[in-house]
């Protein structure tokens, strides 16, 4: 009896180290991924007057924001086709094509000529460069979500699988890191006429190692599951339509005012706030610090509380809290009362962004898991998330500011509701029998 207990406590202990590599190889992609994604963001304020150069500089942000948000609406088309890929032919070979193809994308933006050099071609290829990351990352969420949501320890799901969130706000932490370095070792001068392809290159270099990593991941899926008629299609993904709805409902006021308080956040601070350009990287570089370990934190929360206690927390706080934090931050001088205002708004956040990919991955069945996930979460994120941008600076130039922080408020509201509406998939869904 006591060498039985041996063996099982050894096996279950192998077990969860597979598990826990299986977790980090899964993240060291999404990482690079997301680094990758967010590096055009953050060093926008600098490459917009070399392949947008006429206007002042909202209109020149608009430009970028522009080329930004065409990158989302690419990633329908990457959430179908890496969640079929992923649903038919592995989880694994479906992560490992779409970090390959944001390699290939960064490089091409680190190359890219001017407009000086060769005029209106010049934005044309960055918006092709983005529309080819925008399919990656389309592919990316769902494979990585799904992924990472199968190996992660049963009862503690929501701890797990909120890494996918540590290393998707990792990525941003480093392309911000990367920038403060730069604008630290360069002058403006000379970010403006080179040092921001740096970031590109670097994105290329770490896509090829975290290729190489996830060569040795184990694969979730079982072949009986991939040769499933309905695996990895639209028409298997229909009988799941309410599922997919509800993702759609909740995910498209959570990637809002995701993008809302991270990535056009910095330009916020310094196009509305009036603050240094510097001054504003600094502050969100440590506001996405303490955001990346609040994670693990509010994952935890869930395996407790629930993923619909967790959401329904989301969508109240988000909804009371949006217009004054949007308005605190709109008049604040002081970095310090930024970052805490930041961080505020993130803890918000972090009731949904801790759990997005596991109560996706917890209201789809194996064999459209991946297609559901990538594809909902692909279709209200493109709508909604990658519009943010757009959508505060066209309404900053009208003059309407403020009609942005309602827009947030509203959404997160719809969020709020859908959550009320829905079972807890934590206790209820499809993957409370798996192991």
């Amino acid at each position: 009896m006591n060498d039985q207990t041996a063996q099982f406590a050894v096996a279950s202990a192998h077990d969860t180290r597979r598990r826990i590599f299986a977790i980090v190889g899964a993240s060291s992609g999404n990482l690079v991924e997301w680094f990758d994604f967010y590096v055009y963001s953050f060093t926008a304020l600098y490459f917009a007057p070399s392949f947008f150069p006429s206007g002042n500089t909202t209109t020149q942000l608009l430009n970028t924001a522009g080329v930004f948000a065409a990158g989302f609406l690419m990633r329908p088309i990457g959430g179908w086709f890496f969640g079929r890929l992923a649903d038919k032919r592995g989880r694994r070979t479906a992560m490992m094509i779409s970090v390959f193809m944001m390699c290939g994308g960064s490089l091409v933006i680190a190359m890219l000529p001017t407009y000086a050099q060769i005029g209106a071609l010049a934005p044309s290829l960055l918006l092709f460069a983005r529309l080819l990351q925008g399919l990656s990352v389309g592919g990316e969420y769902g494979t990585s979500a799904t992924y990472m949501s199968e190996v992660a320890l049963k009862g503690r799901r929501g701890f797990f699988a909120s890494f996918q969130y540590v290393t998707l706000i990792g990525g941003q932490l480093c392309a911000l890191l990367v920038l403060v370095i730069l604008q630290q070792a360069l002058t403006t001068e000379e970010l403006k006429a080179w040092g921001w392809r740096v970031p590109f290159v670097i994105g290329a270099m770490a896509a090829l190692i975290s290729l190489y990593l996830r060569k040795s991941l184990d694969e979730t899926t079982t072949a009986a599951t991939r040769q499933r008629k309905e695996a990895g299609t639209l028409r298997g993904l229909w009988e799941h339509k309410t599922a997919f709805m509800t993702v759609l409902g909740f995910t498209a006021g959570g990637s809002l005012i995701f993008y809302t308080f991270t990535t056009y956040m910095q330009k916020y601070l310094v196009n509305t706030a009036g603050m240094h350009a510097k001054t504003a990287s600094s502050v969100m570089t440590a506001a996405l610090f303490v955001y990346m370990l609040m994670q693990p934190v509010f994952g935890a929360l869930s395996d407790r509380i629930g993923r619909r206690r967790s959401m329904l927390c989301f969508g109240l706080f988000a909804t009371l809290g949006t217009v004054p934090l949007l308005h605190a931050l709109k008049d604040v001088t002081s970095p310090y009362a930024a970052f805490a205002l930041v961080v505020v708004a993130l803890a918000i956040v972090s009731f949904y962004t801790s759990i997005s990919g596991l109560i996706k991955a917890e209201m789809f069945p194996p064999q459209v898991r991946a297609l559901g996930v990538g594809l909902s979460y692909a279709v209200a994120n493109a709508i909604f998330g990658g519009s943010a941008e757009y959508v505060a600076l066209w309404l900053k130039q009208a003059g309407l500011e403020s009609m942005f922080f309602w827009y947030v408020t509203a959404m997160c509201a719809i969020a709020g509701l859908v959550s009320l509406r829905m079972r807890d998939p934590s206790t209820d869904g499809y993957l409370r029998h798996e192991p």
